[in-house]
């Protein structure tokens, strides 16, 4: 059995707390490439970029093949310009899919040409000294709010003397807060926590001189939120791909605050049979608390990769996030958890070494084999009544 993992929880709200700071709405995600990269180079890791940024960092094994892949995503939820309005304000569309229930409020960046300017998305009746209760029966949508921009702007003509123009990145404000308790607040946990969780996993992996029997991939996305996620960002070598994301804590489900929460299915069906048995038998032998759920309306790095093609096998590891997509809330314990699920199944045995192989013969092929379930029933017991 493999020694205990010590997670450093210093480290992983550190790196959680940089990566916050950092905005990267999908199409806007260099700064947080480049502070990855050098976080992963720091930590003694081969670092190589696609064209666009995803980031792929070898960890070397005993073997190449059957490698393993661990993924992440750096970008986030955020909006666009859609046009300038006569007003003075900016009409948006979502980058994501996201609610504007959740926009609405909220202190933004807008990233023009000329600069960086500040502002608030606000619903287009939004002075209850003004429209009373037309405040709270308007409707609620992307159509229905606006962006007011904190500089002179008094008509579209302002605008543009500003430098803003359509198609501009706009990135809300995190407004992170981390607790005493361990409760951590904030927008785009989802999933820079997920980051910080790989991070933390790497670096008790190098403090440790943690040995794994075949090199592992750790990976960083750049367009998860609009799907296409690790669609082009995987190693040939790759034969299995855990992906880290947010888990939904909300009426319905079974994800959980606390511990893993693996998922056994999204939207796209069921996740690989083995390696998500591998996963939470993992969790059973070195006492990690985990619960499992299926998830309706989710995808994640793992589908894209699929649906790009890679014949992988695929998993998902989650930390529970309540109001996932709005102002989440997750906790510590479920990060160290998760971190501490990657170590342990990075440095586990290869099960089937017929993976090396993309095609092969029927030889070493998996089973899904189990004996018939019988209930044992004693007789001499009287009925619960």
């Amino acid at each position: 059995m493999q020694a205990p993992i010590d997670i450093d929880p210093g480290y992983l709200t550190s790196r959680l707390k940089a990566l916050l700071a950092i905005a990267s709405p999908t199409g806007f995600t260099d700064e947080a490439v480049r502070y990855t990269a050098r976080e992963l180079e720091h930590l003694g890791l081969e670092v190589k970029l696609t064209r666009r940024g995803a980031i792929r960092a070898r960890r070397p094994g005993f073997s190449e093949r059957p490698s393993r892949g661990i993924v992440s995503h750096l970008d986030t939820l955020g909006a666009q310009v859609k046009a300038l309005k006569d007003n003075g304000r900016l009409e948006l569309v979502p980058v994501g899919h996201w609610s504007s229930r959740f926009a609405e409020g909220s202190r933004v960046s807008i990233f023009s040409g000329r600069g960086i300017y500040r502002g608030s998305i606000l619903p287009l009746k939004a002075s209850g000294h003004t429209f009373n209760e037309e405040i709270d029966t308007q409707p609620t949508g992307w159509p229905h709010v606006e962006l007011r921009i904190d500089a002179l702007a008094r008509d579209r003509k302002d605008i543009i003397q500003l430098g803003i123009d359509v198609g501009d990145i706009v990135a809300v404000d995190p407004q992170p807060e981390f607790l005493d308790n361990g409760f951590i607040v904030s927008r785009h946990l989802d999933d820079k926590a997920g980051v910080a969780i790989m991070l933390a996993a790497l670096e008790a992996m190098q403090r440790t001189n943690v040995v794994t029997p075949v090199d592992t991939y750790w990976l960083f996305t750049i367009g998860e939120e609009v799907g296409v996620g690790a669609s082009a960002v995987l190693a040939p070598e790759i034969a299995s791909l855990v992906a880290i994301d947010n888990g939904t804590t909300a009426p319905g489900q079974n994800s959980d605050e606390f511990g893993v929460t693996l998922a056994m299915a999204d939207q796209t069906g069921p996740f690989d049979y083995h390696l998500s048995k591998k996963l939470f038998e993992l969790c059973g032998e070195h006492g990690i608390r985990v619960q499992k759920d299926v998830f309706r309306f989710y995808r994640s790095d793992a589908a894209s990769a699929v649906e790009a093609g890679h014949d992988v096998r695929t998993a998902l590891l989650t930390f529970g996030v309540d109001a996932s997509h709005g102002y989440e809330r997750i906790h510590l314990h479920a990060l160290m958890s998760v971190a501490k699920l990657a170590v342990y199944y990075a440095a586990s045995e290869v099960q089937i070494e017929r993976d090396a192989e993309e095609v092969s013969g029927l030889n070493g092929f998996t089973r899904q084999k189990a004996e018939r379930a019988e209930q044992h029933i004693n007789a001499d017991e009287p009925e619960a009544s």
